[in-house]
Protein backbone atom coordinates (compact mmCIF):
# COMPACT_ATOMS: atom_id res chain seq x y z
CA UNK A 1 0.00 0.00 0.00
CA UNK A 2 2.68 2.47 0.51
CA UNK A 3 4.84 1.48 -2.56
CA UNK A 4 1.56 2.28 -4.82
CA UNK A 5 0.75 5.84 -2.58
CA UNK A 6 4.64 6.64 -3.25
CA UNK A 7 4.60 5.22 -7.05
CA UNK A 8 1.17 7.65 -6.99
CA UNK A 9 2.54 10.64 -5.41
CA UNK A 10 5.96 10.21 -8.02
CA UNK A 11 3.76 10.18 -10.85
CA UNK A 12 1.50 13.41 -10.21
CA UNK A 13 5.11 15.23 -9.60
CA UNK A 14 6.39 14.11 -12.89
CA UNK A 15 3.11 15.09 -14.33
CA UNK A 16 3.49 18.90 -12.61
CA UNK A 17 7.36 18.60 -13.82
CA UNK A 18 6.20 17.79 -17.80
CA UNK A 19 3.46 21.10 -17.57
CA UNK A 20 6.20 23.37 -16.26
CA UNK A 21 8.93 22.50 -19.20
CA UNK A 22 6.24 23.60 -21.64
CA UNK A 23 6.14 27.07 -19.91
CA UNK A 24 9.58 26.87 -19.90
CA UNK A 25 10.08 26.24 -23.72
CA UNK A 26 7.51 29.33 -24.37
CA UNK A 27 9.90 31.25 -22.35
CA UNK A 28 13.03 30.29 -23.96
CA UNK A 29 11.20 31.07 -27.72
CA UNK A 30 10.26 34.14 -26.59
CA UNK A 31 13.72 35.31 -25.40
CA UNK A 32 14.61 33.91 -28.57
CA UNK A 33 12.83 36.24 -30.25
CA UNK A 34 13.40 39.32 -28.25
CA UNK A 35 17.54 38.57 -29.42
CA UNK A 36 16.55 38.29 -33.15
CA UNK A 37 14.75 41.50 -32.64
CA UNK A 38 17.73 43.13 -31.16
CA UNK A 39 19.84 42.23 -33.95
CA UNK A 40 17.63 43.00 -36.32
CA UNK A 41 16.92 46.60 -34.57
CA UNK A 42 20.88 47.07 -34.58
CA UNK A 43 21.50 46.13 -37.87
CA UNK A 44 18.58 48.22 -39.29
CA UNK A 45 20.23 50.99 -37.33
CA UNK A 46 23.81 51.12 -38.75
CA UNK A 47 22.21 50.43 -42.48
CA UNK A 48 19.88 53.41 -42.07
CA UNK A 49 22.80 55.59 -40.22
CA UNK A 50 25.02 54.58 -44.11
CA UNK A 51 22.22 55.30 -45.91
CA UNK A 52 21.60 58.48 -45.08
CA UNK A 53 25.40 59.74 -45.29
CA UNK A 54 25.17 58.90 -48.83
CA UNK A 55 22.16 60.47 -49.23
CA UNK A 56 23.82 63.42 -48.04
CA UNK A 57 26.38 62.92 -49.85
CA UNK A 58 25.05 62.48 -53.06
CA UNK A 59 22.57 65.65 -52.07
CA UNK A 60 25.84 67.86 -51.41
CA UNK A 61 27.02 66.62 -54.68
CA UNK A 62 24.28 68.03 -56.74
Amino acid sequence: MLAQYVRTALSLKLQAFNVDRRAVTAIEYALIAALIAVVIIGAVTLVGKGLQNTFNTVSSEL
